[in-house]
């Protein structure tokens, strides 16, 4: 893009020019926010009207605008969780809040502390939640509100929060103190944030012995860094294992990895579908292996062999129960690697369901179902909600399963399943002819260092290798340790 005044390269753009820039940069954060009191505006009168003509239909009112915040999601782009959120939020500034509305949309406030307001406040009654919003974002208040950084702002609102009603602040911190918990998410790089949602003075506290060990550390000579040093006790403080040993934790990770990568020493990544709430998604093919070779080595390792097409598409696999079966459920939830199917959410999987309903003819295969997170699932069930499986042959996707979702106006969606790790071809042999052990004329697998098997399409004159067990008429030239396979 052109920059206003000047040419692509602004290298030598004068003082007055870039004087406008700031001006520009200024102007455009106002219509920023603008832009999101619009969207409030809109989307509250949305859930007003869906909540009417679901009235009209005599609908429960428990259940009546189920649908909007996935409607406000799909059309922001965002999660609907994400989309419930500003719903939320945007009713309480149309209805609750007006002054803070008002200076959002004149662009005095921006989306993020017009937020902080409405979660500042949600322990006070609307009385004294009106009276804080006039207070700060009142006529009088205006001045001091755009020469306020955020922390003062949210400490101010805390102080009147506590003078208007201390009772509510007192209960508002015991509820929170209810809510401690130990969370995790995917982090970049393979790594994972492990929070702890606790009391101030027992974080506090553990904290302060985590980095008064580390510091006994670095004096007595460690050459990790205060930060390794404290997530290494953390770690083996909670597990009671060694840090160095904690790859010996049988645990079971659900790793959705193709038999190149896996076998032949192919480079494509894989997808760890699960062991966190929504998995930790892509890894390179090297560390695919790694985790692997370390299972087996704890005697903990559980692979899934999933069969795939040509064209990366799963084989479709059919039930006559009403619900999916265990085995169908996982090879879902492996197609979707672990994240809700729906457009721009990244909830884990926790519904497996039918794309057509049961109850409207749907099958229970693979091609009808997919894994939703509750409340897409739920969303979908409101009137006016209709989904399709997008019929094979078809652009969408490239060939993968996908759904198209129509919302209770008209507008359409569709979802694509993501691709999966693609198989090796019949030009990619996976291992070659050769005379070996076996025999003249019978293929081996690559050396290394553990042999695992999988079942696939195997190039014309080799020879398939089936993993030891039950049917099995051969052993592998080498003899691995023992690991367990769970075939999907």
């Amino acid at each position: 893009m052109i920059l206003p005044g000047a040419s692509d390269t602004a290298s030598s753009a004068p003082k007055g020019r870039q004087a406008e820039w700031v001006d520009l940069l200024a102007e455009l954060e106002a219509v920023k926010s603008t832009v999101s009191a619009t969207q409030a505006r809109l989307a509250v009168a949305l859930d007003e009207a869906s909540r009417a003509e679901e009235a009209r239909q005599h609908i429960r009112a428990e259940r009546r605008g189920r649908g909007v915040p996935s409607q406000v999601g799909a059309a922001m782009r965002c999660s609907p969780h994400a989309g419930a959120a500003f719903l939320g939020v945007a009713r309480v500034w149309v209805t609750e809040m007006p002054h803070t509305f008002d200076a959002l949309r004149a662009g005095v406030l921006s989306e993020w502390r017009a937020t902080l307001l409405v979660r500042e406040t949600s322990h006070l009654s609307t009385e004294h939640r009106a009276q804080i919003d006039e207070e700060i974002c009142g006529p009088a208040g205006l001045a001091a509100l755009t020469r306020m950084g955020t922390r003062r702002l949210v400490a101010r609102i805390k102080e009147q929060a506590a003078q208007l009603d201390v009772h509510a602040c007192v209960k508002r911190n015991a509820k929170a103190k209810g809510e401690r918990c130990v969370s995790m998410r995917p982090a970049p790089d393979l790594m994972v944030y492990l929070t702890a949602l606790v009391p101030m003075q027992q974080g506090i506290q553990a904290h302060a012995h985590l980095k008064k060990h580390a510091e006994a550390a670095k004096a007595a000579g460690d050459e990790r860094g205060a930060g390794q040093i404290m997530a290494d006790t953390l770690i083996e403080r909670v597990t009671g294992r060694d840090p160095g040993h904690a790859d010996d934790v049988p645990v079971t990770i659900n790793l959705l990895v193709s038999d190149a990568t896996l076998l032949a020493q192919g480079d494509q990544p894989a997808v760890v579908v699960e062991g966190g709430p929504a998995g930790v998604g892509t890894v390179p093919g090297v560390v695919a292996r790694e985790l692997a070779a370390n299972g087996i080595d704890a005697d903990a390792a559980w692979l899934r062999a999933i069969y795939v097409d040509p064209r990366g598409r799963l084989l479709a696999t059919t039930s006559t129960a009403r619900y999916h079966p265990q085995g169908l459920a996982a090879l879902l939830r492996a197609r979707e690697q672990g994240i809700c199917a729906t457009s721009w959410c990244d909830a884990p999987v926790r519904h497996i369901d039918h794309v057509t309903p049961h109850a409207e003819g749907g099958a229970t295969s693979l091609d009808n179902g997919q894994g939703l997170c509750a409340r897409c699932n739920h969303a979908k069930q409101a009137p006016g909600w209709t989904q399709r499986p997008v019929p094979q042959g078809t652009t969408t996707g490239e060939g993968r399963d996908s759904v198209e979702t129509v919302t209770p106006t008209g507008h359409t969606y569709v979802s694509v399943a993501p691709r999966p790790p693609e198989p090796i071809r019949e030009t990619t042999p996976a291992w070659t002819p050769a005379v070996g052990m076996n025999g003249p004329g019978q293929g081996r697998l690559p050396r290394s260092r553990y042999s695992i098997g999988c079942h696939t399409a195997r190039p014309r004159g080799a020879i398939a290798y089936r993993p030891r067990g039950r049917g099995s008429d051969r052993r592998p030239p080498r003899r691995p340790r023992r690991a367990d396979l769970a075939w999907v």
